[in-house]
Order: C-alpha cells, then structure tokens, then sequence
C-alpha cells in the first residue's frame, strides 16, 4: 500500500459531522492511504469572535498539507462575518470550482425517466467576479458593486477547463457569459477563452449566451459536456444543473489552487435535521472521490465510486430521494451499504476501472507569493478623461450648466448618464431618475499633449469642490482602443 499522506478536515456544520463520519468510514473500509488532521472551522468560531471563521492552527495545517476536505459550513446571518466557503477559496487562491454532474441510478427525474443521460461538467472561475464583494452605498438610493474580472484570472480557469476536458475525455467545451451586454468583463472573460481553445483543436468550443444556455439545460442538458463561467454565472448555473440531477444532494465539488485545493460539498448545514441521522451523505462521498483522483489516489476512487453506484442501483437511499417502497436508510446505514458493496461493479452505468495504478503525488509545499507574468504586458495606456458619479437632486439640464465650465481647458462634458442611460445632451423626458449622476469628461480634440493624472486630479478638486463626488473612474485608451465603454443612448 502507498505511503499514507496526510490532509486537513473540517466537519463542518449541521449536518457536516455526520456525513463527513461516514464518507471517512467509507475511506476506512477502501483503505485509502491517508491520514486526517482535524481542524477548526464553523459557525461557532464567529460567536467567539474570530472573523474569518478558522482558527490560525486551521490556516496552518491546510497550508501545511494543501488539502482541505470539508464539510458544509454556516455564514452567519448579519454581524459582517463573510462566508468561510468563500473566504478560503480566495484565501488560498483556489481558482477553479469544479462541480460534475451526472445522471445516477436510482435518483429519478425528468430527465432518467426520459431516459436522458447528463454526464456534464461546470468549471467556474472562483475568487473574482462580484465575489469580491467590493461594494458602496453612493447615496440613499444608489449602491454600487464592483465586479471585476482580470486577465490572469481568466486566463487560468480557461486553462484549467480545457486541461480537465481532455483528463476526463470530453470533447465538447462552451464559456458560457453575458459579454453581448458586459463588453469589458464578460467580454475579456470570453476572449481569453477563444485565444485558449486555439491551444486546443482537439477540442469542439463554442460560446453562448448565459440566458440562452440556461434555457438551453433545462430543455436539452445531454448536448453539453464542459461549460466554463465566470463566478456569479456558474455559481447560478451549476445550482440550475444539480436540479437536473436530482438536487444539491449529488452536486460534489472541487476548488482547485496552484498551491492549495479545497473539496466539499454544495449543499448546505440542512440544520433541521443535524443529529439526526437523517442526511444525505452522497455529495460529500462525491467530493472525496473527486479528491482521490486528485491526489493520484485513482484505484481507490474507483473502488469507491463502484461500491456507491451498486448501492444506489440496489434501491438504498435517503428520505431525500429514492423509491417510496423501499425503507428509507439513516446516513450511517447508507455508509454501510456503500462499504458492503465494495468490490462490486455497478451494472446501469458504466464500471470505473479499478485496476489503475495508484499514484500518491508528492506533498503540496507551502504557498509562495504569486508572481503570475501579466497576461496582456505590453498594452500602451492613454489618459483620456474621466468619469465622475456625483450625488444630486436637480434635473440633468441644470446639473450640465454648472458641470460645463469644470472642463477647463482640457476637458469636454461629453455625456451626463443616469443609472448607465444617458440623459444629456440628449435624453428622454420619460427616463426615470435616481439620486446619483455619472459626469464624463473627455479630453478635448485640440489638445495634442498626454495627460497625466495632475490633470485629473485637478479636475477632481473642481468637481468636489461643486458637487457631492461619490466616486471616479479615469477613462483610458489601451493600444488605441477605447478601454471604456459608452452610455446607453450615446
């Protein structure tokens, strides 16, 4: 047997005990080389005070073994405590949320009594995006969320997401996104995704439309394989795809770093039931199979995954799901099945196969800072003006009186915009307006020389110095090509 190596474990809350006892078990039972230090991490941590929810020894331990396998956890509601899901996948620069969905037997839905297979794969990227939670109240009627989106960032879960296609034999990639509407984010998203795909001609890629795609799933999930999203969009999509399969409960997940790699379930504490022996451990076990593999750990993966297909081929299962006529199976006794079944070969769905040679890969090194190469390192940046979102209760004609002379000699008002519509120079008089303006400046055409940023601070003194300035954007030109994008009606 390999040499055992050792990883972090959280069990989480509410239901997270539970089944992480029993996923372990399973482990047990397969002999899976590992070793598991426990580590603190939860909801309760918040009530002592500790606002990332893991204690420092917790930190220490996963960035010493660089494996978390956790169980799910609480955020806590109000009190400005973040969630630890998210925390630690930013934390620990995890960047690719991996969820496989598949059709399983004995889990009934539209879509198996159709007689469909769903065999699909969603790769999210996972620290950017509105995720960053980067947000201001402007005014009293106007929040803001920044929603940034970066090249390496991109540029890494479109990697990662080819590279996992061709590990797991898929042919078929699609990016998913909204840049039809999002120009710059969504549109750099699905730009570095059609410069990755030409690294891949092996691969079929295409691109849709989020909306579309979702329409898409719900009626037709069999013709998609691999979808690659931004954050917010696969977070959304992927819960839309656990639906096709049956629920949260069978949604595993994987949360792939350079350095440091995270693997969990989707689903929630299910408080209701914690203690219970109620819960539904399959997402979790899921999770764990999908870390095996990761780890090099195949053959036993495959054990594993082969026990779980029999048992749930046999009838065995939950209160969540299965055949009303067969008794329902508590958590542990779900456990034991899985456990008496291994070494059996499931007859419905394809056999992993378990006769590949076990690779346990070396111990993950502790995190170094990152010195990620730029991707886009030679673009040439141009000052051209800036926009200004400033607080007011008049109308957009006699804000644009008082607003014209701060130009200056350098600057032009070119567009006041209202909630992205532009309501002068032109507008409509049916355009319904809140409590916050966006003022661009743009340079003037008769001014040859570069700008500079004493240039846009003097504007901004001018402009504070006039209005209730609530934020600023300086706009650019990158290799000559507007780095901005224009109002709606401009």
């Amino acid at each position: 047997m390999s040499a055992s190596r050792i990883i972090a474990v959280a069990n989480g809350d509410g239901i997270g005990p539970e089944i992480m006892a029993t996923t372990l078990n399973v482990f047990k039972a397969a002999k899976v080389p590992l070793e598991y230090e426990f580590v603190e991490m939860g909801h309760h941590l918040f009530d002592k005070g500790i606002s990332r929810g893991m204690t420092d020894a917790a930190v220490a331990s996963v960035e010493k073994h660089g494996i978390l396998f956790k169980g799910p956890m609480e955020t806590p509601k109000g009190g400005g405590g973040m969630s630890i899901n998210v925390t630690a996948r930013k934390m620990w620069g995890a960047f690719a949320n991996q969820r496989h969905f598949r059709s399983l037997p004995g889990v009934e839905t539209v879509f198996s009594r159709a007689g469909k297979k769903i065999d699909l794969l969603i790769v999210r990227e996972n620290i950017e995006d509105c995720y960053g939670g980067i947000e201001h109240r402007l005014s009293p009627d106007v929040t803001l969320s920044r929603r940034l989106i970066t090249a390496p960032g991109s540029h890494q879960v479109h990697e990662n997401a080819f590279e996992v296609a061709r590990k797991m034999g898929f042919k078929d990639i699609a990016c998913g996104h909204k840049a039809n509407i999002m120009k710059f984010t969504d549109g750099l998203f699905l730009n570095l995704f059609r410069e990755t795909a030409q690294r891949y001609p092996d691969l079929n890629s295409r691109d849709i439309i989020v909306d579309d795609l979702c329409m898409k799933l719900v009626m037709a999930p069999e013709k998609f394989q691999v979808l690659v999203l931004p954050n917010l969009q696969g977070d959304i999509v992927s819960d839309l795809c656990a639906g096709l399969v049956g629920g949260l409960g069978f949604a595993p997940s994987s949360n792939i770093g350079e350095r440091i790699s995270i693997f969990e379930a989707v689903h929630g504490t299910a408080p209701d039931i914690a203690g219970q022996n109620k819960a539904n451990p399959t997402a979790l076990l899921m999770a764990g199979i999908m870390m095996l593999r990761h780890l090099g750990l195949v053959r036993q993966a495959a054990l594993i995954e082969n026990a779980l297909m029999v048992t749930l081929e046999s009838g065995v299962h939950t209160g969540d799901f299965g055949d009303s006529k067969i008794p329902t199976s508590g958590t542990l006794e779900f456990g034991t099945a899985i456990i008496k079944n291994l070494g059996k070969k499931p007859t419905t769905v394809p056999a992993r196969d378990e006769n590949e040679a076990t690779e346990t890969k070396t111990q993950v090194p502790l995190p170094v800072p990152s010195n990620r190469v730029l991707v886009y390192q030679q673009a040439t940046a141009e000052i051209v003006g800036a926009d200004f979102f400033i607080e007011s209760h008049d109308n957009p004609e006699d804000i644009a009186q008082v607003a014209q002379p701060l130009g200056g000699d350098l600057f032009n008002l070119s567009v006041m915009a209202n909630r992205g519509t532009q309501v002068w120079p032109k507008g409509s008089k049916f355009t319904e307006l809140v409590d916050v303006y966006c003022l661009r400046f743009e340079k003037k055409a008769a001014i040859k020389r570069p700008l500079d940023q004493k240039d846009i601070m003097a504007l901004t003194q001018r402009t504070s110095e006039t209005f209730m300035l609530q934020s600023l954007e300086v706009l650019r030109n990158f290799d000559g090509q507007r780095g901005y994008t224009l109002v709606q009606g401009q």
